[in-house]
């Protein structure tokens, strides 16, 4: 006697019971309107792309400043007082058009760019040992303490002394301003990388030069990458106010000198002119230097938003 299996049969429990297929009490559904619905994605408009777009929006700043300037300026209607933008940007011009104004602006880097160099590299040297030992901590921590709340203008007249009227003075006190800051902030970085990414660096066999280079310093980027900038801020304004006491060097001097020399004289648009350059000149380092090495390390590296 053969037996038929049904392979598609429901159990008698289930057939007896079926599944309801009318709404669940215990479950509540809301009922929305087709036109109630969230948006997920949606094209953004012409003003939203361009509030979108950084350089946009800083630029409009920048343009309701020199508003706010050229109507001050013409408020007073007194170029010894407060020249107007226009009169600046005039002076500005003029001093690019016969060579005055870059001429000064190129003394000025080429001793800043002296100065914050050799501030990185001892600001360099300092951190390493400050890893490398207790004692080196100790140490950097006691130089910080005293030196870095001491104005570099403090030291014009030892530099004077020391150095002599020329770029060594400059240097010397670029460098004082330059080292501390880079050397806190990196220190600071270095300290507050966490232990668990020194173990996986240690558990793939990395110890002194290699740990620093492919964990330490990406890690404590940030950091670095901060005391980078306010070295640069400090060694800029520090070059600036030095130039308008000393700035003299074989009959020439930078910017700061310009602004000196400007104001003696009386004329005061190129005096502004001076401090527009100067300002111009901030603006592009921190915008197109440090915030493409921001955007390539940073950013791409997921270590800020």
């Amino acid at each position: 006697m053969s037996r038929v299996v049904r392979l598609n049969a429901m159990p008698a429990d289930i057939a007896a019971h079926p599944t309801p297929t009318g709404p669940r009490p215990e479950i509540v559904r809301e009922q929305t309107a087709a036109h109630g619905r969230t948006v997920v994605e949606k094209p953004l408009s012409v003003p939203e792309l361009l509030y979108n777009q950084g350089w946009l929006r800083k630029l409009l700043i920048l343009a309701v400043l020199a508003l706010i300037w050229e109507a001050y300026g013409r408020y007073l209607d007194n170029d010894l007082l407060f020249p107007t933008f226009t009169a600046t940007v005039a002076a500005f011009a003029r001093g690019v058009a016969d060579g005055t104004l870059p001429a000064r602006a190129w003394g000025s880097i080429k001793v800043l760019l002296i100065g914050y160099g050799l501030g990185i590299l001892l600001a360099t040297l300092l951190t390493g040992i400050a890893i490398a030992s207790r004692i080196g901590t100790d140490f950097l921590e006691t130089m910080t303490s005293m030196l870095n709340p001491l104005p570099a203008i403090a030291l014009l007249p030892l530099a004077l002394i020391w150095f002599g009227l020329g770029n060594g003075s400059l240097v010397f006190v670029l460098v004082h301003s330059v080292t501390w800051a880079i050397a806190l902030n990196t220190h600071s970085g270095f300290l507050s990388v966490s232990r668990t990414l020194k173990m996986v660096g240690r558990n793939y066999g990395l110890s002194g030069a290699g740990l620093i280079t492919k964990i330490l310093i990406p890690a404590a980027f940030p950091s670095i990458l901060t005391g980078l900038k306010v070295g640069w801020a400090f060694a800029w304004r520090t070059l600036i106010a030095a130039e308008l006491v000393f700035g003299v060097s074989s009959g020439s001097g930078g910017l700061g000198w310009f602004i000196f020399e400007n104001k003696n004289m009386l004329d005061i648009p190129n005096v502004f002119a001076g401090l527009l350059t100067v300002i111009i000149i901030g603006l592009v380092v921190e915008n197109l230097i440090f915030q493409t090495v921001e955007r390539r390390t940073i950013q791409r590296w997921g270590m800020q938003a």
